[in-house]
């Protein structure tokens, strides 16, 4: 698939992120801190698109835009939990760690353009 091929559904794009983020939770170290902070990433990461879908199948504006500020908020959240992880230098994990907070930050710019494209 070419660059100008390639999809930018969010409720696809999100879907692979909480899947990336689940990969990542499966192979962090079993800390005490990592086991509450997983569970909250965890929780984050799957209410993005959650949300998301919950916005497409709105009732109204208002509605939609509610949804889509919590998809804005969740995702932010998610890249803090990520940041927090206490993960070991070796595995690449610290390499997806870092990919997935930019695609977190990602996320936010973008239900953050939809949310301003909606209250104006």
């Amino acid at each position: 698939m070419s660059v100008s091929e390639k999809r930018y559904d969010l409720e696809d794009r999100t879907a692979a992120f909480a899947r990336r983020v689940r990969s990542i939770i499966k192979r962090i170290p079993p800390t005490a801190g990592n086991t509450e902070d997983g569970k909250q990433l965890l929780r984050s990461s799957g209410s993005i698109g959650a949300n998301y879908i919950e916005a497409n199948e709105s009732l109204g504006r208002k509605d939609f835009l509610m949804h889509v500020k919590i998809c804005r908020k969740e995702a932010k959240e998610t890249g803090y939990w990520l940041s927090l992880l206490d993960l070991p230098e070796n595995e690449g994990i610290k390499a997806e760690q870092a990919l997935l907070v930019k695609e977190s930050v990602e996320l936010t710019r973008i239900f953050g353009a939809i949310v301003r494209k909606c209250e104006n």
